[in-house]
């Protein structure tokens, strides 16, 4: 059972942005009736009857999410009996990325048919000071960076220094990163942001850290996403395009976010390494790579992990951002979504959103955004700095 091959058959999203209602608002935004949704929307889309469903691997709400045990909670209101599992999983940035990979393993050990991937993620309501002190004790080194005040975004401006002073890189070459996703989100009725931008407007924002700036960075958002994935014999019965899944990687480099020994912080060995393994599992290489869905938060991550995976030579991403070979139109269009800059980044969600961005390219209905004849996408999710990365290969069924 092993050798299932699985594909994606249906997906849907509610628009990335602003979502959450705090506890004294007249109006109050309920996880469960945003998430109930997207599920019956994605299963219609399927065509499936929900007695089809077998499993459903839940991406970890967030701590602010008031229902607890959230996972069997949603399964009794769906009114769904599920012979796999129904679980939810956890690992910052990789949450919805692991949701993806356990709901395929439920079809290919044998346990599903059908298995969904969704969650629902809402934290904008909850106070700034309230969530950076969460995500400092959560994903840094609590005796070292979280007393120093080394937030997240710190990381990717210490990465951003390094490649400007190593490959001549300039603040100008990270702001095209920018620039290409916001013109990509126009076009992107799920995204965030969706005015455009330019470079003079990412380089006159607010500074953050420098040298990042406030549209080099990630917005904090709300989201919620559903994928629906079956085994591909019982996809093909329901006559409809589907999407398989070609190939995946994983590597931890055994590194939490920022490493206290030396080594290379800005080679992103680990989605090297995830990428390399993808490439093998998929006998491809990376130039069989049609378009990516990279989880990059700030401009110079995305720079970075197209290096490493392959898509852009080591020290010419920024490079090739600026040249628009990564734009709609170029060699390898990157993050077509929008990217977590303006497609928006509702982090325990966004690998769910690059893989509905993926679905929705490889069955040519990604609108005035569709890349040409693409056959074959990437996308990434990461821990933190890129610690750690799972890469997943799709491919455009036949």
């Amino acid at each position: 059972m092993l050798s299932t091959s699985v594909v994606i058959v249906a997906a849907s999203a509610i628009p990335v942005g602003k979502i959450q209602t705090g506890p004294l608002d007249d109006y109050q935004v309920v996880e469960h009736e945003v998430l109930s949704r997207v599920v019956t929307a994605a299963v219609n889309e399927a065509g499936i009857d929900k007695s089809s469903i077998d499993s459903l691997v839940f991406s970890e709400p967030h701590i602010y999410t008031q229902q607890r045990y959230f996972s069997t909670f949603m399964t009794s209101y769906l009114g769904l009996q599920c012979r796999g599992a129904v679980m939810e999983v956890m690992g910052n940035g990789m949450t919805g990325g692991f949701a993806f990979e356990q709901a395929a393993d439920q079809i290919r050990l044998g346990r599903a048919k059908v298995a969904l991937a969704l969650g629902v993620n809402m934290e904008t309501a909850t106070s700034a000071a309230q969530h950076m002190n969460m995500s400092m004790r959560a994903t840094g080194d609590i005796d070292f960076h979280s007393p120093a005040g080394f937030t997240p975004i710190s990381w990717y401006a210490m990465d951003a220094t390094r490649y400007m002073h190593e490959h001549g890189a300039t603040r100008a070459d990270l702001a095209s990163v920018a620039v290409k996703n916001r013109l990509h989100a126009s076009l992107n009725p799920l995204a965030h942001f969706r005015k455009p931008i330019t470079v003079e407007d990412v380089l006159n924002s607010r500074p953050v850290v420098e040298p990042l700036s406030l549209l080099d960075v990630p917005p904090r958002d709300d989201g919620a996403v559903c994928l629906v994935l079956a085994e591909e014999e019982y996809a093909r019965t329901l006559g409809k395009p589907f999407v398989r899944i070609r190939g995946r990687g994983s590597y931890h480099e055994g590194i939490h976010q920022v490493g206290d020994r030396p080594y290379d912080m800005i080679a992103f060995n680990s989605a090297a390494r995830a990428a390399q393994a993808a490439y093998q599992d998929a006998g491809i290489s990376a130039a069989d790579i049609d378009l990516a869905e990279l989880y990059a938060p700030c401009t110079i991550v995305e720079i970075l992990v197209s290096e490493a995976v392959g898509l852009t030579k080591r020290g010419d991403g920024a490079r090739a951002a600026a040249a628009r070979e990564t734009a709609l139109g170029g060699r390898i269009p990157i993050n077509t979504s929008g990217g977590c800059q303006s497609r928006g980044h509702p982090a325990r969600l966004t690998p769910l959103y690059n893989a509905l961005e993926l679905f929705e390219q490889l069955t040519q209905r990604a609108g005035a955004r569709q890349v040409a004849d693409a056959r074959l996408g990437l996308m990434s999710c990461e821990l933190g700095n890129y610690n750690a990365a799972l890469i997943h290969v799709l491919e455009r069924g036949q």
